[in-house]
């Protein structure tokens, strides 16, 4: 997914001067309390900021108006407007230069606590882009997707895993317009994927966090007529949704509370959830069990189940002792090398031969992730090469890459409830290039699993947009993944 603030379609006419169309630089939702910084030159010139106004939804705010709006949602799908106040206004075909700077704080994934109840410190995403745009009036048209894909082969009763995706998969093509939510469900039945479908809820709710009765609707219209199964339904938990402090422990409670019942009223039977606070999850369970729903945390890289931080959730669990706890297996903590689609887009970023091959050597050593990481920074900038022009992928690199052995997964198997069957390329031979799935499969085969194996194209996180159909990529996945199973199943 490009990590862009704008596209080739962004330059609009607008009375006030001129407008650019914004997307979200992001996977998912946010709140526009999370864009801390934006700042605009046109043609060499830098924009005051008093002339810049943000309008969303058909409301304006002056930018420092932004980090006051914790209860306004960016829903992913969403291009508010950039206006900036220009006399003469810009007309039609005008071609000037874009220099736009942006910098947005993920309010769901900490780096520190805040002291005394203040804020935390949270991932930022940074963009930073210089572009030659043609003043338009209108969107860029989506692109034509690929028809006739060969039907998959039919699943077989002993088969151990039931597939299907999440939607995650396509987070680029439906934050860019190129689906509504039902269309969405309508390529992914047209590609004879499922019958399990997965969501992220701050991705597709346009009601965040709250699950609407609209939603509700168009829902189950699309699961009657296509015949899909809930599997999973992705919470994440904003603690820093809010500029001045993070959320209390009763705010982190309703919020929870508020995505369970919407799981519910969507039919899933299970939640992944984010946290695993002793304290929260003591107030939760009794939600949980009357709704009938299992929760699951996430492990995901740079973590594998015997990381520390894992071994601390599994001791909750063991204090708890409640048959609605488990893990989601997320196969990006299993990796055996570094994905090709990230290599390229380092490529992109202005990395040469050596900072690749440096990079994959550091990948390699067994440090902490952010350890590694700085190191590799410290790399970057003894070659004179700032940062910054990875965006968040210096980061990504580390914390979405992890290189635990996939025999670990089977010193939690009778804990994990749900699989996130992630992955990032499927070759010329069908294979995963990073990822041993046949392994993977024979561990979770012997180790007697029988739920979702829900595919989770990534390449997103690192790939142009249109570089390739994700859900075809699933399609070849699930194929990879039939495959697998049903040999290591003849071996037992």
């Amino acid at each position: 997914m490009p990590n862009g603030l704008i596209d080739d379609a962004a330059l609009r006419v607008h009375p006030d001067g001129f407008a650019l169309a914004l997307t979200i630089p992001w996977y998912r939702s946010l709140w526009l309390s999370s864009v801390t910084t934006i700042r605009l030159s046109v043609d060499g010139v830098p924009m005051a900021e008093e002339d810049l106004a943000f309008e969303l939804d058909g409301v304006r705010y002056a930018l420092p108006e932004l980090k006051e709006q914790s209860e306004t949602l960016w829903y992913l799908q969403a291009h508010p407007l950039l206006i900036v106040r220009r006399d003469p206004a810009v007309e039609l075909g005008e071609t000037h230069e874009i220099d736009l700077f942006g910098e947005l704080r993920l309010p769901y994934m900490p780096i520190k606590p805040g002291d005394d109840g203040g804020p935390g410190l949270y991932v930022p995403n940074v963009v930073h882009q210089v572009l030659t745009l043609t003043a338009t009036d209108r969107d860029a048209e989506p692109p034509v997707l690929e028809t006739g894909i060969v039907p998959p082969p039919p699943t077989a009763e002993e088969d151990p895993f039931k597939l299907g995706l999440t939607l995650y998969s396509a987070s680029a093509e439906f934050r860019a317009g190129w689906f509504d939510f039902d269309g969405l469900l309508d390529r992914v039945a047209e590609l004879g994927i499922g019958p399990g479908i997965e969501i992220v809820a701050s991705q597709v709710l346009p009601t965040y966090p709250v699950v609407s009765d609209e939603f509700v609707t168009t829902w189950r219209e699309a699961f009657d007529r296509h015949g899909f199964d809930a599997s999973s339904f992705g919470a994440n938990l904003d603690m820093g949704r809010r500029r001045d402090r993070d959320m209390t422990p009763d705010e982190e409670f309703e919020f929870s509370e508020t995505l369970f019942r919407g799981a519910k009223k969507l039919g899933f039977p299970l939640v992944r959830i984010q946290s695993a606070k002793p304290e929260l999850l003591r107030r939760l369970l009794p939600i949980a069990e009357d709704l009938e729903l299992k929760l699951a945390y996430e492990i995901h890289a740079p973590m594998g189940p015997n990381s520390p931080e894992i071994l601390k959730v599994r001791d909750v669990y063991a204090e708890l002792d409640s048959p609605l706890l488990g893990f989601v297996a997320d196969f990006s903590s299993t990796m055996h090398s570094m994905s090709p689609t990230l290599l390229r887009a380092m490529r992109r970023g202005g990395l040469d031969d050596a900072a690749i091959q440096r990079l994959q050597e550091i990948w390699a050593q067994d440090a902490p992730g952010r350890e590694r990481q700085a190191e590799f920074l410290d790399y970057l900038k003894a070659r004179d090469f700032d940062p910054g022009r990875l965006g968040s992928f210096a980061h990504l690199a580390f914390n979405m890459h992890g290189h635990v052995a996939p025999t670990e997964w089977a010193d939690i198997m009778p804990q994990i409830l749900h699989v996130h069957a992630k992955f990032y390329d499927i070759d010329e031979n069908g294979q995963e290039p990073a990822i041993d799935y046949p392994e993977l499969t024979r561990v979770f085969v012997e180790g007697g699993y029988r739920g979702y194996w829900s595919s989770e194209w990534e390449g997103h996180a690192f790939a142009e947009i249109g570089e390739v159909d994700p859900l075809v990529l699933v399609r070849k996945q699930h194929d990879l993944i039939q495959n697998s199973m049903r040999s290591a199943l003849a071996a037992v």
